[in-house]
């Protein structure tokens, strides 16, 4: 008889992660076997073999899989339980797809090949044969790719993909949204044979019968996916890229609270792959603690077409209405350009990362502001749906008629969304085809579902929020229009101005990058904001220094680190109470930390509960460890390296 250490995918006990099994049969680290659990029976990893115990044990029920895990997989499991606090049951939950003890059908899971010519077919330039060669020698190391907009860091991917493959390992490349999916896959299918594509819009079978070809394949695979992907059991790996690296999407909100770009760094060094992430706008705090290690950042300084042509950019003063002749939100010099773009048979983008028709509905009268009961925000109008809607919980409302308050009838919508500007450019330009992207789409209505279209140039006027001011290349693209570049500039965030920047930068990233002559228009509010004004210019190094400068100054990241402390409950009071009294605890405890706070959350109410939070800021991190592990657990929830403070 033999006997190992199991981990159950279910919390059993709270201050047990693991439980001793027996098995008639030899079992290798990384098995999954179902294990009994009381009168119910559960999902479970081997851990570890140890002696005979001196208690009764169980026999193990079954083995789910005959070939284990990889051993790089398991460890990064017990890393993350480790470095985020969290419940090792928790980590194999997002570790493991559902559906492992059905049976299921065996079918094709490669994405369909794009039938588009792509730019991966172009000579490699002086750059990138440069970083290519640096970057190969780089096993179990992480490195930036800091490349410029149009500098082709996919084609860097592309050829040391092609190395591992070679070699026989296989490859992993994160994306942080599921629209670029399809844009990689279809430039990765005209290069690789073996492609596997996971994202959570997939089902339950899809998902599972992807992960099992990972696992039992013998072929090296490339795999695409957004964070999910990096937990694919391929046996052999030999190259991880993390793609548009800066991204907060890549930061899960739910437990386990991971980073992708840290669990990659950790899986790329238990498994003795190079790990890269890529970006035109890395991260501030990243690109200071990669700016101390030797090697750590490497640049593609220049566009990959040596005849590239930089856009015509014009920034337009919002606050001048001489801009505004034509349209009371659409400039003059924008609509000029799309008219251009029109006549020569090309494409416009317009950017504006607000979904929905307007954003506040007020009443004339006495200012009364439609708002959601439950999270104390204002309702988004939709007018394609006729409702309004909370972008929170999803409440639904009618839209008001009169006001509940005084029966003025006189209701104002202000604000711009995206659906609202796609009914004024139908009405402009009534014989385009004007599409829009944003989180309001259906699955047959995405980006991903219709990238052919997009890329192909059917599609005249395309409109959308972050989904498409990153990451895609579009050949036909000539008109690239941001409504208002400084909206976010007002968010309560210490990134906030870093990702306009970013957002600028990308969004303008999206035109000149061939030798055709292309506009690029911003409008703003602010047009004099250091963060307006470096995006426009693309000019990373300059908005990084004066940042860096900013975050010492406040001691902010990379200058120490954040521990989130949020409270919930049923009554404002009870909430202020606790939050204040938490607060001053670990001011009493813990003298070398900083406390912000308490104040209220930045949506705050939710579930129908009132929320606060407490900041903590450290120069140590498991300082903010302790502290988490003494919350309170009525109420409470932490969250350690936060990308946001909202």
């Amino acid at each position: 008889m033999h006997y190992f250490e199991v981990a159950p995918k279910q919390i059993i006990r709270a201050d047990q992660t693991v439980f001793t099994y027996q098995s008639a049969e030899e079992l290798k680290i990384g098995q999954l076997v179902t294990i009994p659990v009381g009168k119910k029976s559960t999902i479970g990893v081997v851990t570890k073999q140890v002696t005979k115990p001196a208690f009764e044990t169980k026999p193990i029920t079954d083995l789910i899989e005959a070939k284990p895990l990889p051993q790089a997989l398991v460890k990064l499991a017990f890393w993350m339980a480790q470095y985020y606090e969290t419940p090792l049951p928790k980590v194999l939950q997002t570790l493991l797809p559902s559906g492992l003890t059905k049976n299921r059908r065996a079918k094709e899971t490669s994405p369909s090949k794009s039938s588009l010519k792509t730019r991966t077919n172009f000579v490699l330039n002086k750059d990138q044969t440069e970083v290519i060669k640096q970057l190969s020698s780089r096993q179990g190391e992480t490195t930036i790719l800091h490349g410029i907009t149009g500098s082709g860091k996919t084609a860097v991917y592309i050829e040391l993909a092609r190395q591992q493959i070679k070699a026989g390992k296989s490859v992993i490349i994160i994306v942080p949204e599921i629209a670029l999916t399809s844009q990689l896959v279809a430039q990765f299918s005209l290069e690789f044979d073996s492609v596997i594509l996971t994202h959570s819009r997939q089902t339950e079978a899809e998902k599972h019968l992807a992960w099992k070809q990972a696992l039992n394949t013998e072929q090296p695979q490339i795999i695409i996916g957004p964070r999910s992907a990096l937990f694919m059991p391929v046996q052999s790996i030999g190259l991880i890229v993390v793609d548009e690296c800066h991204e907060p999407s890549l930061k899960q909100e739910q437990a386990p609270r991971y980073s992708a770009l840290r669990a990659s760094t950790m899986l790329g060094k238990y498994s003795g792959s190079i790990t890269l992430l890529g970006s035109a706008t890395p991260s501030v705090a990243d690109y200071y603690i990669a700016a101390s290690k030797p090697g750590s950042i490497v640049s593609l300084p220049n566009l990959a077409r040596s005849d590239a042509r930089q856009p015509d950019i014009e920034l337009i003063d919002m606050t001048n209405r001489a801009n505004f002749k034509r349209h009371r939100f659409l400039s003059d010099k924008l609509l000029g350009s799309i008219d251009k773009s029109i006549e020569n048979g090309q494409q416009s983008l317009i950017f504006h990362n607000r979904r929905g028709s307007t954003t506040t509905s007020l009443c004339d009268n006495c200012g009364w502001m439609a708002g959601c009961p439950n999270c104390f925000v204002p309702l988004t109008l939709h007018t394609d749906s006729h409702n309004m809607r909370c972008h929170i919980c999803g409440l639904n409302a009618r839209i008001p008629t009169s006001c509940p308050e005084c029966h003025n009838t006189n209701i104002i919508h202000k604000g711009i969304g995206t659906k609202l500007i796609e009914a004024e450019i139908q009405k402009l330009y009534p014989k385009q085809t004007v599409v829009r992207f944003d989180a309001d789409n259906s699955k047959d209505e995405s980006l991903s579902s219709r990238y052919d279209q997009l890329h192909s140039g059917e599609i005249d006027i395309i409109i959308g929020t972050q989904i498409v001011a990153k990451g895609l290349d579009l050949p036909n693209l000539k008109t690239v229009g941001i409504i208002q570049a400084d909206a976010g500039l007002s968010l309560p965030d210490y990134t906030s101005s870093e990702r306009v920047f970013q957002l600028l930068a990308q969004a303008i990233g999206r035109v000149g990058r061939s030798n055709s002559q292309t506009d690029a228009i911003i409008q703003s509010y602010q047009p004099n904001h250091p963060a307006v004004q470096f995006g426009i210019k693309q000019d990373y190094e300059s908005f990084y220094r004066l940042t860096v400068k900013q975050r010492a100054k406040t001691n902010f990241p990379p200058y120490c680190y954040l521990l989130k402390l949020s409270c919930s409950y049923k009554t404002e009071a009870t909430a202020i109470k606790n939050s204040k009294q938490l607060a001053r605890d670990i001011a009493g405890k813990y003298k070398t930390v900083q406390v912000l706070g308490p104040s209220p959350a930045f949506y705050e109410r939710a579930g129908g509960n009132y929320r606060w939070q407490v900041v903590v800021k450290s120069n140590k991190r498991q300082t903010l460890i302790d502290i988490a592990h003494q919350l309170p657990a009525k109420g409470w929830s932490y969250e350690l390296d936060p990308v946001s403070l909202l």
